[in-house]
């Protein structure tokens, strides 16, 4: 059973949400918040497997408490999904550096919701590669250049496919570019997120970008 909460200050939007998802075979809604505070207080007492979490919401707000949510060493195994009404939200960026595992818009279709609980809730990132072209050039060129990190610890090979994560490419991409196998590529990808402690694919992306492995726009 995957065990979802929502957290949006609109009382309707939880609602349909609510009733769309307890209708599905596997999927149960075990809580709603009205605010980033309740849903980082009901993330701690009820652990849900993702939460859907409005990026604006009074008082503590999504990104807010996207980011407590994520640097809680209790709470590893949850995933966070930010809401927005905007696919290219300003604060969308922000949100993934965060912690959060991907986005959807507000008026996605139902299948894609549902889908998209059931994709983030098996481990991967909401976060395909079109999306991340767009959020790179829409905002990572007009970003700060980003702070060292280290990369001591990945080999060559994992550091390579680490920049091309970060250009958006999937893991098909990637193995069709390197004439590697899929597999192999699925391999380096996994070990280089748990060298750099990354929860999924969406904050690897991240990481590229904080390392400098991409720098689209940034002086060299």
């Amino acid at each position: 059973m995957i065990r979802v909460l929502l957290a949006d200050d609109q009382a309707l939007v939880r609602a349909g949400f609510a009733a769309l998802l307890d209708a599905q075979d596997g999927i149960e809604v075990v809580g709603q918040a009205a605010d980033g505070a309740a849903a980082v207080r009901l993330v701690r007492e009820l652990t849900p497997d993702v939460v859907l979490m409005d990026i604006r919401m009074p008082g503590l707000d999504g990104l807010q408490a996207t980011h407590e949510i994520a640097s809680d060493g209790r709470l590893t195994g949850v995933r966070v999904v930010i809401l927005t009404t905007f696919e290219l939200d300003e604060y969308v960026f922000e949100a993934l550096r965060a912690g959060a595992s991907g986005f959807l818009v507000k008026h996605t279709e139902p299948a894609e919701l549902v889908r998209a609980v059931r994709v983030v809730a098996s481990g991967e990132a909401l976060l395909s590669p079109s999306v991340t072209r767009r959020l790179i050039s829409e905002f990572a060129d007009r970003a700060k250049p980003p702070p060292p990190t280290s990369l001591d610890a990945l080999t060559e090979r994992e550091r390579q496919l680490v920049g091309l994560v970060g250009e958006g490419l999937s893991n098909d991409d990637i193995a069709e570019r390197l004439v590697l196998s899929p597999a192999t590529v699925k391999t380096h990808v996994n070990r280089a997120m748990m060298k750099l402690g990354a929860r999924d694919r969406a904050h690897l992306v991240v990481f590229a970008y904080e390392a400098g492995l991409v720098r689209p726009g940034w002086a060299s």
